[in-house]
């Protein structure tokens, strides 16, 4: 009895020295910051798989319908049973959930313990939330594969009525037009709204970046010429400025959680986490410091695991193992690296040239009756405008990252890939200037992997003993091509690398980014300086065409 008695009081003991040490917990935001920053992670993630599966179903929708039952779609049973349900992370995610929930009840309020209790549970519903939201996002995913939401409708356009082919764009167009009209807010291609945001406010609305999600799945899956990364840079830098002012961050903190959601959306949309954190720390924070790895690594690799789930994790290029022939080439590469920042100079002035003249801006007539017109009527008139555009090459019509495997694999003629270059380029101007919604790197990648599948195809029939196939040129143009946009050459370099995971192209990559940011970073700050001698205030730029940190970043 005295042996029990004394277990008991002992038990007692330790459940209030527990009760206590509960009281005295503490979670400052350096300690919270690492799980706030793979929370939100895992909900860019979800956001990269919920907007990949909203521009299957707009697609499948529209070009899919014909073609349901046949035997190239697979039934919705089977489609059921081969989704990847990943039911790892109810038995993980549930208890910790749950486990914080508990923590949370326990602690007594006052002493400024409010803070802690509200952490632990914000988090905690976060976690339960993001599993009730994975199944139904899987489940989604199955259903577009019944609904021919995943055939390459670029590569079908043959089988497709050329009327549907001019429709489809310039009805999406409209749409888009409609849902943003009252909305200026959401235009844009995301990047630049996301560093203003993070210099300023520190403050995006989560409702904004579902509408803009919305909006560019519209876009993309009836055929106009845009990106999936812009969107899901804003929709993933909107939730982690939210959850970061819920749980009381500081200004600091809060623009780290919003980078390492954007980069977690980089991540997902690309299937390349350690490109969506150095995206993050380049081009967003422009720091590499310590403090700010943790969140951004693990919002990273969450957002790649959830987005595997949703999407697959199937490589987005065809891993072909080109490597440099001869030490000559790196002359070759120096060169396409000035090809790249020229033609991601050429693209921003495009961009920005066709915006400018649908909203009037530009003298003549037909300028000035556009810009007297609504939104959606102009955003339309560019839908038909990128039809006309897909007719001639289907190139233009969606992202086109099909193509660019296509540029990998020498599945292209040299004139397929000098006009697919050219047209991808005016038809993601047409598509973004005239009103529609999305982002610049797909089409950038695509366009960088036309211009050196060209080149490399000239290079290879000239000199064909010191040059690689044309293959290895279209890969580190992807790459020249990305870096020059973004004027960030260790984005370019890795995306690419990690895309390709071909190791022997890396010292290619690294002299073609490293020009081709170089090169049109000069051309746009001397422009800016042209601007500024002549009195003129600088144009309003797209996503990537101001420097990072400048005060004009476009609203």
């Amino acid at each position: 009895m005295a042996v029990s008695s004394k277990l008991r009081a002992w038990r007692q003991d330790a459940v209030q020295r527990l009760l206590a040490a509960i009281q005295r917990l503490q979670l400052p935001g350096p300690s919270v910051l690492p799980v706030a920053g793979a929370v939100v992670g895992v909900y860019s993630g979800l956001a990269a798989g919920l907007f990949a599966n909203l521009i299957a179903l707009v697609n499948g929708l529209s070009f899919g319908l014909p073609f349901l039952g046949s035997e190239k779609h697979p039934r919705l049973g089977e489609a059921l049973a081969g989704a990847r349900w990943h039911f790892e992370f109810i038995i993980v995610g549930v208890p910790l959930g749950l486990a914080a929930l508990g923590l949370a009840r326990l602690i007594k309020p006052g002493d400024g313990r409010e803070v802690v209790r509200r952490r632990l549970e914000v988090l905690a519903l976060l976690v339960l939330g993001a599993l009730s939201l994975y199944y139904p996002l899987v489940a989604l995913a199955a259903v577009n594969t019944v609904l021919a939401g995943t055939h390459r409708t670029g590569g079908e356009l043959g089988h497709l009525s050329p009327f549907l082919v001019l429709l489809a764009p310039m009805l999406g167009g409209a749409v888009v037009g409609r849902l943003l009209k009252d909305r200026p807010e959401t235009h844009g291609h995301g990047v630049p709204e996301v560093v203003k945001a993070m210099e300023r406010e520190g403050q995006l609305p989560v409702r904004d970046g579902l509408l803009k999600l919305a909006a560019s799945a519209v876009t993309i899956g009836t055929g106009g010429s845009a990106g999936r990364e812009g969107p899901i840079v804003y929709g993933g830098a909107a939730f982690g400025s939210e959850v970061g002012r819920t749980l009381g961050f500081t200004r600091r903190e809060l623009s780290i959680l919003m980078a390492s959601g954007a980069g977690a959306g980089i991540a997902a949309s690309f299937n390349a986490p350690v490109a969506g954190a150095i995206f993050a720390m380049e081009i967003l924070l422009r720091e590499f410091q310590l403090r700010v790895f943790s969140p951004i690594i693990l919002a990273s690799v969450t957002a790649t695991m959830v987005s595997r789930g949703v999407m697959g994790s199937a490589a987005m290029l065809e891993r072909v193992a080109y490597t440099m022939v001869s030490g000559w080439e790196i002359l070759f590469y120096t060169v396409l690296g000035l090809v790249c920042g020229g033609l991601a100079y050429a693209f921003i002035q495009a961009l920005h040239g066709v915006e400018a003249y649908f909203q009037g801006r530009r003298p003549g007539r037909l300028s000035a009756w556009l810009g007297r017109q609504p939104l959606h009527l102009r955003a339309g008139l560019g839908g038909l405008l990128v039809g006309l555009l897909a007719l001639a090459h289907p190139v233009v019509w969606g992202t086109g990252h099909e193509y660019a495997n296509d540029a990998l694999v020498r599945g292209l003629s040299l004139a397929l890939l000098a006009s697919g270059c050219v047209l991808k380029l005016v038809g993601t101007a047409l598509t973004l200037g005239s009103g529609g919604s999305g982002g610049t790197f797909f089409p950038v990648t695509v366009i960088g992997a036309m211009a050196g599948g060209a080149f490399g195809e000239l290079l290879h029939a000239l000199l064909p003993g010191v040059t690689a196939p044309s293959g290895a040129y279209a890969m580190v143009g992807m790459g020249g091509a990305v870096a020059a946009m973004t004027r960030g050459p260790l984005t370019g370099m890795m995306m690419v690398y990690e895309l390709s995971g071909n190791y022997a192209i890396i010292l290619p990559l690294m002299v073609t980014c490293t020009l081709a940011s170089a090169l049109c970073h000069v051309l746009v700050e001397r422009r800016a300086a042209r601007a500024r001698e002549a009195g003129q205030a600088p144009p309003r730029a797209p996503a990537h065409e101001q420097p990072f940190g400048a005060t004009e970043l476009r609203r």
